[in-house]
């Protein structure tokens, strides 16, 4: 494939630990939010393009706080992750307030994407190096049946504010993914890494391999995720029709264990962190300031 990557970003979450638009929220010296870093650091690393995935009623707020300063440096695209937009047999529970999850996120980008594309959260400081590696894999390796992911060591993508979901995932001799879990409760407990098990905390290697939604991907993906959204969504609603989603991480493993992809993990040098809660932001202001200082960033992005 030789088509220009581009950059969609996950921004449709409702921030509910966060308690508000953390997305938009100013981590940066002049009010820039992280979103901003990712953007910047992907514009260096080659990608011309960028979509963000919102909830249609927020791009006002998406326009002022951000894309009004890149549009003149990288193009902007938005796509609208649509409550609505579900299988015609799936009915929307009464009360149901929270979106779908980052697959069907993803499959906003449907009639958006035509291209290889990354896709990040929006709240999450991946690093430079992430960027340069997975935009080099898009440009000169990716297939429709070959996809990757940016993997990190979970004892450095945890918060000391509560507790965390991660992808916890196992690669195979030939560094491709052979496995991945959801698991939603992981904490740094006593200074451990540790995760929650049937109500038991359980000690977890430090060096674990998770995925924090760096992923790469071809439009390929779109079909193949209908389908395992659809089956995810259905058995969801059954037992939590609030709050039930179609996680990537799910939709990944049910393309491995189908045989129909292969996912290589690639890995950074560089360290992840975010801001999951409110309590997260000083060290995350503290971290970028840093940044700043070390020359890494200029004062003024744009």
């Amino acid at each position: 494939m030789n088509k220009k990557p581009t950059l969609a970003i996950l921004a449709a979450g409702m921030g509910s630990r966060y308690g508000g638009m953390k997305q938009i929220d100013g981590v940066g010296s002049h009010g820039e939010p992280i979103i901003e870093f990712s953007i910047y650091d992907a514009k260096e690393a080659g990608f011309e393009k960028v979509v963000l995935i919102i909830r249609r009623e927020h791009e006002e707020a998406f326009r002022k706080a951000l894309t009004d300063k890149i549009e003149p440096h990288m193009e902007v695209a938005f796509a609208y992750q649509d409550m609505t937009d579900i299988p015609a047999d799936i009915v929307i529970p009464e009360g149901r307030e929270k979106p779908w999850g980052t697959t069907h996120a993803l499959l906003a980008l449907r009639n958006v994407v035509h291209e290889p594309f990354a896709i990040i959260n929006a709240d999450d400081f991946y690093g430079k190096d992430a960027y340069r590696v997975l935009y080099k894999y898009l440009s000169e390796e990716i297939k429709d049946d070959e996809y990757a992911m940016v993997g990190y060591q979970c004892g450095k993508t945890l918060t000391d504010n509560g507790t965390v979901t991660r992808g916890i995932c196992v690669k195979d001799a030939d560094g491709y993914l052979s496995s991945i879990r959801e698991v939603k409760e992981i904490a740094r407990i006593n200074g451990k890494a540790a995760y929650k098990d049937n109500g038991e905390w359980k000690e977890l290697d430090e060096d674990t391999l998770v995925s924090m939604n760096f992923w790469g991907f071809t439009p390929k993906i779109f079909e193949e995720a209908q389908d395992l959204m659809a089956q995810e969504l259905r058995e969801g609603l059954k037992t939590d029709p609030l709050k039930c989603e179609a996680l990537l991480p799910t939709t990944v493993r049910g393309l491995i264990q189908s045989g129909q992809s292969k996912v290589k993990v690639l890995s950074s040098t560089d360290s992840w962190f975010g801001v999951t809660y409110k309590e997260d932001k000083p060290v995350v202001v503290e971290r970028i300031q840093k940044m700043k200082d070390d020359g890494i960033y200029p004062d003024v992005l744009w």
